[in-house]
């Protein structure tokens, strides 16, 4: 039966702005379809943190039992629903498989069933201050940019889910040495430079040598191997493949607090677009989608203009025309996966429908792309 069930998602961060767990919201039409959305992507699941499954617009009740839920899922529960006898019998069944449960939309005169051991509360910070007493760890929703995340957090949340952290950052500079020399890295990659002056450049920064090679050898690669050099990864892989993960190295050069939510969320997108375009492109193609997602937030990453990063580069004119331009065959697979982050799936069914994708197709590549992007974490 095909997905009725549509996906968007969020990251949960905590005081540090490291990601800490992901949000995913189900926009169905209701709860059996939604269970059976989750249960067909059983095999693309991500299992590195905790996933916050919210049921959208719907009353939770115990239809979504029916979905095996993976020992990471923590259900949320609208403190608008407690009343709800049928979420009450959720909650109890949840209660007795030992499913954590999040308490959403909280305020502070929400009366609490005594019975119930919260490990989270989400509350909209726009509209309530934090009490003294909440249940479970505080986590703030709706801020406007990180400003907002440093008042929330000196207020007393523990984190906060949503994409503040891509907004009010400080403004662009100058790109620094370091990343000139990644960048110059690549450069010499992408034209298929001498080996030995990419290794010159390597050299000159063991700790970047030592994360190319940790990357190459991730399970996401699917080698049967282990590469122990870059001399030995050219000669396995070719130097098109090399391009992807050395982008990879400049995503997560960036030294921002917010650095590592911003590079899981580039690197999620990327993956995304990258299993998309599987049935649209060839390896090369495939390759550059990658990285068409993966550089979206390079100007924030590296605190420079997406025109000054872009102009150091010799990338393909589909990546560039995307990333600058919103125009080229690669800008319609990079609006899909913005739309993939927000609240509101509408903007999301309607790029879907542009590139004739089903909605398991569009699911299973979000799940994709975020467990990707967690195992690259460190």
């Amino acid at each position: 039966m095909s997905q009725t069930t549509l996906l968007t998602r969020e990251p949960v961060v905590n005081k540090a702005r490291a990601i800490t767990a992901n949000r995913l919201v189900a926009h169905g039409p209701n709860v059996a379809a939604v269970a059976e959305t989750f249960a067909a992507l059983a095999d693309a699941w991500p299992g590195r943190h905790p996933v916050f499954v919210s049921l959208g617009r719907l009353v939770p009740t115990p239809e979504l039992m029916s979905w095996a839920m993976p020992a990471n899922a923590t259900v949320e529960i609208p403190a608008q629903t407690l009343g709800h006898p049928q979420t009450q019998a959720l909650m109890a069944q949840l209660r007795a498989a030992g499913v954590g449960m999040c308490l959403t939309w909280f305020a502070p005169d929400t009366a609490l069933p005594a019975d119930i051991d919260w490990r989270f509360m989400l509350m909209d910070a726009r509209r309530h201050a934090l009490p003294g007493a909440a249940p479970g760890l505080t986590l703030a929703w709706g801020l406007a940019d990180v400003a907002a995340f440093g008042r929330a957090v000196d207020s007393g949340f523990d984190g906060a889910s949503g994409w503040f952290f891509l907004h009010g950052n400080p403004p662009a500079a100058e790109l620094s040495p370091g990343h000139a020399q990644l960048i110059r890295l690549l450069n010499l990659v992408r034209s298929n430079g001498e080996i030995r002056d990419i290794e010159a450049v390597l050299k000159q920064d063991v700790a970047l040598s030592y994360k190319l090679l940790r990357y190459i050898n991730s399970a996401g690669f699917g080698l049967m191997c282990e590469i122990q050099s870059f001399r030995h990864a050219v000669s396995i892989l070719g130097y098109n493949a090399l391009n992807k993960w050395l982008s990879l190295l400049l995503v997560s050069a960036g030294r921002d607090p917010g650095a590592p939510a911003m590079m899981q969320t580039a690197i999620a997108r990327g993956r995304l677009m990258e299993e998309i375009g599987a049935a649209y492109f060839d390896a090369a193609g495939r390759d550059n989608l990658f990285i068409t997602g993966a550089f979206s937030l390079l100007h924030m990453l590296l605190g420079t203009s997406m025109q000054a990063v872009l102009d150091e580069m010799n990338l393909p004119a589909a990546v560039t025309d995307a990333l600058l331009h919103d125009q080229g065959e690669f800008a319609p697979f990079l609006r899909l996966a913005l739309r993939c982050e927000s609240f509101d799936a509408a903007p999301l069914a309607q790029a879907a429908a542009e590139l004739h994708l089903t909605h398991e197709q569009i699911n299973r590549a979000q799940l994709i792309g975020l467990g990707f992007a967690d195992s690259l974490q460190a």
